[in-house]
């Protein structure tokens, strides 16, 4: 059956989000106002800079709205003056109080960068790279007062590759849900949607990414070690040290051979890259980044400061 266009208010800061509400603005569905943190001091200028999000609703002429806090009961007020349908949360940043949440007359939905219950909170993405896990996905679901914990609406796999990195797996996880949110409201606007409750018991939680965990433990199995390079690539990049000096270490592959060497020594430099020794087999360094300059390819680095990586030379902690 017909449905009439939701009255939706959207509420999301960065990229990510922004790319939900440009695919809302595309859709059927009315965006009645947006809701956005304040602005902030960015890049090397600390200059005061507009979220995404205030970019992309400002060119469209939306109201934007940028409360610190929505515990304050006059920002709560002015939500509830602008009636919508539908709340719409997509990596917004701030929490929402019950009285927010029973606000809009078919509730609060988010838009969750993992297959929940599985990674839970900050750092999804990543924490699926890390852990290996074979597949992840977007959740739509019914938000409550917890963390995540809300009813299922409607979910969106993909697949891992051994090759992706968090920032491919970022691209691909927001194209899917931009591309899911649409058709989720609009089922939610025709009661087309039978919330499914998580299984507490096979929650995971996601924490966010701590630099120190970028770190390279060579005495690891080389599989380990590969997720992390890409699991921490685009931030905060995985590095260890050489000669006194941090390294970070961009991209990887994985190089099945055995060796009786120490994890963390060299065991070849050449026009395929810096190979090195892991607890089992070993990893091929194939873009990498030394202090002060900027990210190559190995085979650059080698043809300009190869006497820095010769075999036997070993990484070590920083």
């Amino acid at each position: 059956m017909s449905q009439s266009p939701l009255n939706v208010v959207f509420a999301g800061t960065p990229d990510f989000a922004a790319a939900h509400l440009q695919a809302l603005l595309e859709s059927e569905h009315q965006i009645i106002a947006v809701y956005s943190q304040p602005d902030r001091p960015a890049g090397r200028g600390r200059k005061v800079t507009m979220s995404p999000v205030k970019t992309l609703a400002q060119q469209h002429q939306l109201p934007v709205y940028q409360p610190k806090t929505l515990r304050d009961p006059s920002a709560q007020a002015e939500l509830a003056a602008l009636k919508p349908d539908v709340l719409v949360v997509v990596a917004y940043g701030l929490i929402l109080p019950q009285a927010v949440l029973d606000i809009p007359r078919l509730g609060c939905i988010n838009v969750h960068a993992s297959l929940l219950p599985r990674w839970r909170g900050a750092a999804p993405i990543e924490r699926a790279l890390l852990a290996g896990d074979e597949k992840t996905g977007v959740t739509i679901m019914q938000m409550d007062a917890g963390l995540d914990t809300g009813d299922m609406l409607l979910t969106a796999e993909c697949l891992i590759t051994q090759a992706d990195t968090s920032a491919e797996l970022y691209q691909r996880i927001t194209a899917l849900g931009a591309q899911t949110l649409p058709a989720a409201l609009s089922a939610l606007a025709q009661g087309n949607l039978s919330p499914e409750q998580q299984d507490h018991s096979q929650a995971t939680y996601a924490e966010k990414i701590n630099k120190a965990e970028a770190e390279i433990n060579w005495q690891q199995p080389a599989e380990t070690i590969h997720r992390l390079i890409r699991g921490f690539n685009p931030r905060p990049i995985a590095f260890s040290n050489l000669n006194g000096e941090v390294v970070r270490i961009w991209e990887a592959e994985l190089e099945a051979i055995a060796h009786q060497a120490e994890p963390g020594t060299i065991l070849a430099a050449d026009k395929h890259g810096i190979t090195v020794a892991c607890l089992d087999s070993a990893i091929r360094i194939t873009k990498l980044q030394l202090a002060g300059a900027k990210a190559m390819s190995a085979q650059d680095i080698l043809n300009s400061r190869g006497h820095l990586f010769t075999i036997n030379q070993q990484f070590t902690s920083a």
